[in-house]
Order: structure tokens, then sequence, then C-alpha cells
């Protein structure tokens, strides 16, 4: 849960040191003239205060049975008595009544009136001479005035506030204070201190002070609420590009605080939705239910997001309620850190009023809590803190937003809560979809954030206010890192560092990302030499070594391609320098029928596509060629010698042959012819 603090502080006069003082007494001697003397000593005063709350009535009636005591003693020639009192009640109180047990009839009125205390005089029935003490009754009742929601007092059905005194004259112990609520009803002490209460046999919860050794010193302000059937409102707004539905719960008798909040959100969720650039992010209608700082923890507002409610405190001023409507994107789910959650929260929240048009103040970071300073990383959970600490981390972190909103621009601003909202990380790839992540950004995701989709840095702001003694070795480590990464990526010209950099970039493991880093810019030493030497060889290096590259299983893979491919590129130069520089008749007798040069092209063709093997292969064998093509000539021309000396022997033996053959028939057919015919 996050909330707004602005607890409840109490107005001018509660909190005031006269609390209920006797002022004077008017001593009077026979023959005397009048002298005024102080209240106290010469006259003493305590009282039993019984606070009756009655609801139905709007007041509460206050009744304190007093003891007055004249401590003065008479002399041989004078006599005193006091026959009047003057006592100081709480402000705003009216229809005093002064009672006793005694003849005469006393009166009570009200002399003075001010903000912070209402003086009574009291005109005793009888004069109360020295020595001699007095039991009065005085009665008066503290009605609720009505009006803006945020006073002091108020006594309805629903909800019932105001201060509790004890009176007394200074320095007089023995008075007492009791106080009693209705049935029904659930009470805390908002300010000050009082026993915890018990329950009579007709369940009304009483509270009592018991004896006050110091009761100027007693104060309590009550709250008290009747749980019960809210009235409920819906507010309908078109935030961005999606309706906002909420309903409002108010209690029965306060209406006019459900017409404020309902106007209030009318007019700003559209207006903060514009600020922060993001549509209505709730599905379900959210809550804004009217409560007491007991069952706020404390605060003005507290926004559960996953319960969908807002409960906002009765006397929560117009900012509290924008405040706590900017909850509903900064709740944790935008943004991970508490004073991020709240700082632009409180941020929104007044330059929405200043759309709207509604005044808005805030608390100032002053000098006595300056004096209360915490890192805002070291900023505990809501009810962890003391309320020094907590007021000063409210106010530290609206004068951070403040300084990074004026840094970032209202566009870099929504930039940086789209990609939050998206899960898209810091550290994007320049061409290709963005890294997502996993959880909202934290005080490190968000510097890494801004610092990417803004055109500023923000080391200093984070050094200043949000990082522990423990995080200052961070900040060092990511300047380096980033100074590395930027390095390194100038120098891919184009080609695309591996996830696992960006991942540990963004997980602040510095000294892990700079070891892949290493890596990378070894690879790209590689590549350059890759490259180098395949311009001198004039082939075309394959896309291999950088898909090595960019996989996510390091740069293993990446060097030992360089290296198999620079062996290839060897081997096609090795086979290259082969060539005959000169073409003898042996050189070209060997290389008939060969084709070397086929077998280059082969081989370029095998490396360009990345079959390092078959470029090899190719090599070698236009290698293998030229290198005998001078040997296989001249095994070749022997060879051809011997062919020919071997067909001029079968040629020759073929000649004598038929010449043989040819001279047998010639003598064979010679007598055939010379035989006589027969008659």
């Amino acid at each position: 849960m996050s909330g707004r603090t602005l607890r409840y502080r109490l107005g001018v006069g509660l909190l005031a040191t006269v609390a209920a003082i006797a002022l004077l007494g008017v001593p009077v001697g026979p023959g005397s003239p009048v002298v005024v003397r102080a209240a106290a000593p010469d006259l003493t005063i305590t009282s039993a205060a019984d606070y009756d709350v009655q609801p139905d009535q709007q007041r509460v009636q206050v009744t304190l049975d007093l003891k007055l005591t004249n401590h003065l003693k008479d002399t041989k020639t004078r006599r005193y008595y006091f026959d009047e009192a003057f006592l100081a009640v709480l402000p705003g109180t009216s229809g005093f009544k002064l009672t006793w047990d005694g003849t005469g009839t006393p009166e009570v009125r009200a002399s003075k009136k001010t903000k912070t205390y209402t003086m009574v005089r009291m005109v005793l029935a009888k004069r109360l001479y020295s020595g001699k003490s007095a039991t009065y009754r005085l009665t008066f009742n503290l009605k609720d005035p009505g009006g803006v929601a945020t006073r002091e007092l108020r006594i309805g059905d629903s909800l019932v506030s105001f201060p509790v005194w004890a009176f007394a004259t200074d320095a007089t112990p023995g008075s007492s204070v009791s106080v009693s609520f209705p049935p029904g009803f659930e009470v805390a002490a908002q300010a000050g201190s009082i026993p915890p209460p018990t329950t009579d046999a007709d369940g009304r919860t009483v509270f009592d002070s018991g004896r006050l050794a110091r009761p100027l010193d007693f104060f309590a302000y009550l709250v008290a609420d009747r749980p019960g059937a809210y009235a409920e409102r819906t507010v309908t707004a078109q935030v961005a590009q999606r309706p906002a539905t909420i309903i409002v719960r108010s209690w029965p008798d306060d209406e006019p605080w459900a017409e404020r909040i309902s106007g209030l959100l009318r007019d700003g969720l559209p207006a903060m939705g514009r600020r922060v650039g993001l549509d209505w992010p709730h599905d379900d209608p959210l809550v804004v239910q009217e409560a007491v700082s007991r069952s706020t923890g404390g605060y003005a507002g507290l926004f559960d997001p996953s319960a969908g409610k807002v409960e906002i405190a009765y006397y929560a001023d117009d900012v509290v309620v924008l405040h706590e409507a900017a909850h509903s994107w900064f709740n944790g789910s935008l943004l991970a850190d508490r004073w991020a959650n709240e700082g632009f929260a409180s941020y929104y929240a007044l330059e929405v009023a200043a759309d709207i048009g509604v005044k808005a103040t805030t608390d100032a970071l002053t000098e006595e809590l300056q004096a209360a300073r915490i890192p805002l990383n070291a900023w505990g959970p809501v009810g962890t803190e003391d309320v020094t600490r907590e007021d000063y981390a409210y106010a530290a972190s609206l004068v951070l937003a403040r300084a990074i909103a004026a840094r970032a621009g209202d566009d870099g601003l929504r930039a940086v809560w789209a990609d939050a909202a998206n899960l898209v990380g810091a550290y994007r790839p320049a061409i290709g979809d963005p890294d997502l992540v996993d959880a909202a950004p934290d005080w490190r995701g968000l510097l890494d954030l801004l610092e990417e989709r803004t055109a500023a840095a923000y080391d200093d702001l984070w050094r200043t206010w949000v990082a522990r003694p423990a995080d200052l070795p961070l900040l060092d480590a990511r300047a380096a890192a980033r100074e590395r990464l930027a390095q390194v990526t100038a120098a891919t010209d184009g080609w695309h560092l591996p996830r696992p950099i960006r991942d540990l970039m963004r997980a602040w493991q510095f000294a892990d990302a700079t070891t892949w880093l290493d890596g990378a810019d070894a690879s790209l030493d590689q590549r350059a030499a890759v490259e180098a030497a395949a311009t001198r060889a004039g082939v075309i290096a394959p896309d291999t070594l950088r898909t090595a590259f960019e996989d996510d299983d390091g740069f293993d893979d990446a060097l030992a391609e360089a290296t198999a491919e620079l062996e290839t590129i060897g081997r096609y130069d090795a086979a290259v320098a082969t060539r005959p520089t000169e073409t003898t008749p042996f050189v070209s007798l060997g290389l008939w029928g060969e084709t070397p040069e086929a077998d280059l092209i082969m081989a370029r063709d095998a490396l360009a596509r990345g079959d390092l093997d078959a470029s090899v292969a190719a090599s070698a064998e236009a290698a293998s060629i030229w290198s005998s093509a001078e040997s296989v000539g001249q095994g070749r021309a022997v060879s051809i010698a011997l062919l020919i000396v071997a067909a001029l022997l079968a040629i020759g033996l073929l000649v004598g042959a038929w010449r043989r053959r040819h001279d047998r028939r010639q003598r064979g057919r010679l007598p055939m012819a010379r035989q006589i015919q027969p008659d």
C-alpha cells in the first residue's frame, strides 16, 4: 500500500498551552480597597470533566464538577473571600449554565471569545471565604458549527471529532476527564494521549483519564466513526483512450464531501491522464471511500491497489484527493520504489491542480525536516518511520520529482512512463523489438530509462537524494560500465551486442557486463582481422561470424569462428600463391585438363556461404594442381614420348607385317597367272 502523508495536523488552538485556567479572583477585606490577586495559589480549582457525545443533537455536552478552594488566611483586620472566578474553556462553546446545591443563584457568561479559548466568568452564589471550599457544576456544549470538512469539531451520526481538555488552576493536581460515546462508534485518539477505553453496561465506549497530576498538560483529540451503509454515487470520466468509472462512497450525513470528491475526480482524472500520457489502468470500478485517519493508518489518504480502493480522510484537502488519483498509475505497478510513486503522485497532483484551477499547497522541505534527512532508498514501508522522517521523505521525494521533470520535460516523462507500463527495458537494441523485462523499474531501472529516453543525465540527483552510502559504488561502477558499453557499441558498426550484455547492464551487474564487453571487443578485433584478410584475398567473409557474435551463448563461438575463417582465408591465399608465375610447356602440359581456377571460385563461394570445410577442400585442390603442374607436365611429356615411340614401333611393326604379307601374296599370285588353259 502507498499513502499520502499530510497527517492530520490540529488547527490553531487545539494544541495551545492554555487549556483551562482560573484567572482572577477578587478578595475583599472590610474597609480595604478591592485587591486583584492571581487566582493561584490563593484560589484553586479542580474539576471532574465529563464529555457526553450526543450525535443526534450534533453536540458534545460537557459537565464540569468544580471544586473551588480559597487558600487565603484572614488577619485580625482583614477577612478575605472570592465572589467570582474566571475559567478558560474550549473555543466555540456555548449554552453555559452554572449550578450548585446551596442557597442563592450563581451566574455564568462568556466574557471573551477567541480562536483558541473561551473565557468564562463565574459569579458565585455565595462568597467563598478563607479556608473554605465550594462545589459547583458548570455545563456547556460543543456544537458542530458545520462548514468545511476540515473543521476541527464535527459531531454527526457517522463521524465525531473534537478536542478534549482537562480544567484546573495552574499547578493544581487532581482533575480528571471522562468521555462517553454511544454504542456503535469506533474511537481512537488522533492526537494527544488518553488511556484505552472501556465499555460500560449500556454498551457505551468510555475513556477515563484518572487523576491527573498535571491537568493543564493533558490533551486529546478523539475521532470516532460509526460503521454503516455508505451513500454511493458513480462518477465517469474519459481518461486518455479509456473511460474511468469511480464509485464514491461517503457517509450518509456528509453530502458535501461526496460532492467535492466527485467534482475533483471528474475534472482531475482526464487532466491527469493527459499529463501522465497513459490510459486509465483499471478494468474494474475504482472505489473512493470516506474514512478517518485510524482506518488509513494515520494518513489523509491511502491507496490499496490490490483491492481497487482508495480511502480518503474526511478532512483531506484537494491536493490529497488528486494525489490519491495519481496513485491510480503510481501505485507500485508502474514504478517499484515508494519514493518514486509518492514523489510523482505529488508532482502530478500539483500540476493537475493548476490545470483545473484548484488552489494547492504542499509541505515544504524546511530546515527542520532537513535535519531528519535520509537517502530516499532508505525510506521504509508505510507505518515504519517516525513522523519527522516520514514527512521529510514525502517533501524530499516531491523536490526530486520536480527536478527530474525539469530535466526530462513532459514528453520525456511520458516516454519513460510508456516504457515502464509496457515493461520495456532500457538499453534497447538499435534495430528490432525492445527487450521486455519482468517487473516495474526500481530506482536503478528508472535512472536507466530516464537517461535513455531523455536527453539529460540524472546521476547527480541520484547521488544527492536517492542513494544510500552502500549504493554509491554501484553508481561509480555504472558510469564506468556505461562508458565501456559506449566504446564497444561504437565499434560494432551495425552489429548488435547480445542480449545478456543488456540484461547485465539492467541488473547493474557491471563486473559481469564488463567481462562480456571485453569478449565482444576481442571478437570485434577478430572481425576486423577477418575483414582485412578477406579484403586482401579478394574474398567475401560469411555472416556466420556475426551470427556467432550476436547470439546469447558468449563469444567463444565467435572467436572460434573468426579463427576458422582466418585459417580458411589463409588456405585460400596459400592456394592462390601456388599459381604458376611462368607458363612453361611442362606447366601447360601439367595443367592440361585441370580447372584450378574453378576450384578457387568454389573456394570463394563456399567461404561466402560459410561452408569453411568445402572452401578449404577447394583451395587445397587448386593448390595441389598448381603446385604439381610442372612435375605432372614432365611426367606427361615422358609418357607422351614413350607413347610416340611405342606408336612408331607399333607402326613399324604393322608396316613390316603388311609388307611381308604383301610380299607373300605377290609371290603366291605370279605362278597362277602363268597357267595355260586347256583347249
